[in-house]
Parts: structure tokens; C-alpha cells; sequence
């Protein structure tokens, strides 16, 4: 008789495609990649965030958004945020056997961030920052806030993140989404010990 514990889960990978009056974005996702990507999203600073996250959670991710940024870039960072979340509800189905939560604590020179994450099946965002009004060359530094708030919504998660320090805005809204990429690395890797889902409930 086969144990539960040897069961071997199938590929973690979503391909969402999602067009609006106001964007319209291809994103593709495997859970267990390399952390390699190809991001384009007509904003060079949030296509760097997005590169630095697939590569601190070890995902592969592509994106491809065109968005109103004649208007400005408030929808094309929160609707990106809005598919990646998609992404990883549809990648982790029912979460048996993964870790569920992370935590990570991320330097940059003067700035420091800390997110800890839970898969849950719940959306909640907790972000403590000094971000607002403030701007990463061209990038409102508070998109961060509605980025992560999408992302949190739509992957049905709970996040806290805390910029606990710093004095360039770019290094602070680096190590966010570094630290965001590092808990989801351990929050969706795979636990030897739990191979169902990690609740008492026994769904998430």
C-alpha cells in the first residue's frame, strides 16, 4: 500500500492572461523554477522589483503588460500585482505539502525589511512604511503598497511587511520586494515531514 508521504505533486504552474479598458497582461509562473525571468511592463523600476522577487523566491516568471501609462502608472502596477496573485492561488491548488509560512529579513545597505507571509486562504496586508509622497525616480513609491495589496488579495494570503529602516527610497522598496520573494521561498517550498495540508482544518 502506497503512503501518503510518498505522493509526488504535479507542476506548480499558472499562465494568466487578464485585459481590462486599462491593461492587458500575459504572466506565466512555475513555482519550482530557477528564478529566472523576462519582465516587461513599460516601467523599468518595477520590472527590476519583479525580476529581484522571481529571483529571491526561486520562480520562474514572465510578464508582458501593456497598460495606460499616459494616464500614470497606477494600473499597470496593481493589475500586474493582481495577476501574480492569480497565479499563485491556481500554481499551489490545495497547498498540501507545502510549508505555508516564511519569513525573511533583508538588508540593502542602510534600508532593512521584514515580511512574513502565511498561505492561509486568507487576504490580509499589513505594510508598515515610510513611502508616501515619495518617489523612486519616476515610480510613486507608494505603487508598493498597492502592489503588495493586490498580490495579498488575489493570491489569498496574509503578509506583514515592515520597512524597519533606511534612507534611499530605491533601497527600501528593494528590500520589500526582496524580502517578499525570500518568505514566499520558504512559505511554498515543498515539507518532507507534512506531505497534506498544513491546518488543522484540513483546508486552507
Amino acid at each position: 500500500m502506497k503512503r501518503k508521504a510518498d505522493h509526488q505533486p504535479g507542476p506548480r504552474e499558472a499562465d494568466i492572461h487578464r485585459k481590462t479598458g486599462e491593461t492587458e497582461i500575459t504572466l506565466k509562473v512555475n513555482l519550482d523554477g530557477q528564478g529566472d525571468s523576462r519582465i516587461d511592463t513599460g516601467i523599468g523600476f518595477f520590472d527590476h522589483m519583479l525580476i529581484l522577487l522571481a529571483k529571491h523566491a526561486l520562480i520562474d516568471l514572465e510578464v508582458q503588460a501593456r497598460g495606460d501609462l499616459h494616464v500614470d502608472f497606477h494600473h499597470t502596477v496593481e493589475d500586474v500585482g493582481i495577476c501574480l496573485g492569480l497565479a499563485f492561488e491556481q500554481a499551489l491548488g490545495d497547498k498540501a505539502g507545502i510549508r505555508r509560512y516564511g519569513t525573511a529579513y533583508v538588508p540593502l545597505d542602510e534600508a532593512l525589511a521584514r515580511t512574513v507571509i502565511d498561505f492561509c486562504g486568507r487576504s490580509y496586508l499589513v505594510f508598515e512604511h515610510p513611502l508616501d509622497g515619495k518617489w523612486a525616480g519616476e515610480f510613486p513609491a507608494e505603487l508598493t503598497e498597492d502592489f503588495l495589496h493586490a498580490f495579498a488579495s488575489n493570491a489569498r494570503v496574509t503578509v506583514h511587511c515592515d520597512i524597519l529602516r533606511g534612507r534611499s527610497v530605491h533601497h527600501m522598496i528593494e528590500v520589500v520586494f526582496k524580502s517578499l520573494g525570500q518568505a514566499i521561498r520558504r512559505a511554498v517550498e515543498h515539507d518532507p515531514r507534512q506531505p497534506g495540508i498544513p491546518s488543522t482544518k484540513g483546508m486552507l
